[in-house]
């Protein structure tokens, strides 16, 4: 069984998916309720997912200047960000819990994805 099933493909649509979901799911959940940042985070991180979306060397890119491995690298950063958001801002009970799961879908994500990109995927 391979490991790594998530293609660099599946991965922008992963991306994207992401983006719009860290900037509505803030309302949706009515975070903000510990401190505001725990809102503000989420939008601000779901602005720059597209951003270093479009900026990825995938197939749905546009500019394509981050190379795959780098953008893999830059979402375990984020990961990481998300599971000290809560140490760091005092973020207590759903906004806590909000950061500390999209950490853990985030390293799952990096860990299940093949960094290596195909060349007929470009």
């Amino acid at each position: 069984m391979k490991l790594r099933f998530i293609s660099p493909t599946l991965h922008g649509v992963v991306d994207y998916s992401a983006g719009a979901g860290l900037i509505l799911m803030p309302y949706i959940l009515g975070l903000g309720e510990s401190h505001p940042a725990a809102r503000w985070l989420s939008v601000i991180t779901g602005v720059a997912v597209f951003v270093v979306s479009v900026l990825t060397d995938y197939r749905y890119a546009i500019l394509r200047t981050i190379p795959f491995d780098g953008h893999l690298t830059i979402d375990l950063m984020a990961a990481t960000a998300f599971m000290s958001a809560p140490f760091l801002f005092s973020f207590e009970g759903l906004d806590a819990h909000y950061y500390w799961i999209n950490a853990a879908v985030v390293y799952l994500v990096v860990a299940l994805t093949e960094n290596k990109q195909p060349i007929t995927e470009q």
